[in-house]
């Protein structure tokens, strides 16, 4: 008859000890638990590489629209020169028609015997630097633009009688009515 060759069992007989059972449980059960956790461990590691490779993708694309931009920057900086001009140049003609109308008609006050040497037009006056050849042609200029429906005030700052040249150097501000 052939021999029981010897066993080494650390487990008893006993199945309905409590300890036994669970020592049992425990072995089964954590084999699996180890497992699943090797499972979710390989998974995540996994999972990284995948994220690792977006993020590359992600910073090389980066790169490449920093290229794009860079390279049109001095486009855009001449397209918003070019715009800010514009609209100047749309605010200064809406506010330059008005002004350019307020001189012509300042101008088209002035008698035969008049001319200016400067005219400057401000938002709330006007400074009017002429020569008159006589008296009555500049008293006709005052009371024209005392009666000019844009003009508050007229103020006469200097007079002064040029014998040599035979004129009356004047200067003038008028004082201008806001518009609403």
């Amino acid at each position: 008859m052939a021999k029981k060759s010897p066993s080494i069992n650390l487990l008893r007989d006993n199945s309905g000890n409590f300890i036994d059972k669970f020592v049992t449980w425990a072995l089964s059960a954590g084999r699996v638990i180890v497992i699943i956790t090797e499972l979710i461990a390989l998974s995540a590691f996994l999972y990284r590489f995948s994220l690792d490779r977006q993020l590359i993708d992600i910073h090389t694309k980066i790169r490449q629209e920093q290229l794009v931009i860079t390279y049109l920057k001095d486009n855009e900086q001449t397209y918003r020169n070019l715009q800010n001009r514009l609209l100047l140049a749309s605010n200064f003609s809406k506010q330059g028609k008005d002004k350019v109308d307020i001189l012509k008609q300042i101008i088209g006050f002035a008698p035969p015997g008049i001319t200016f040497n400067n005219v400057a037009l401000q938002a709330d006056r006007a400074r009017i630097d002429a020569n008159s050849t006589s008296v009555a042609s500049l008293s006709e200029f005052v009371n024209s633009l005392k009666n000019y429906s844009r003009v508050s005030s007229i103020i006469i700052e200097k007079i002064e009688n040029r014998s040599s040249s035979a004129s009356i150097s004047v200067s003038i501000t008028a004082l201008l009515k806001q518009q609403l």
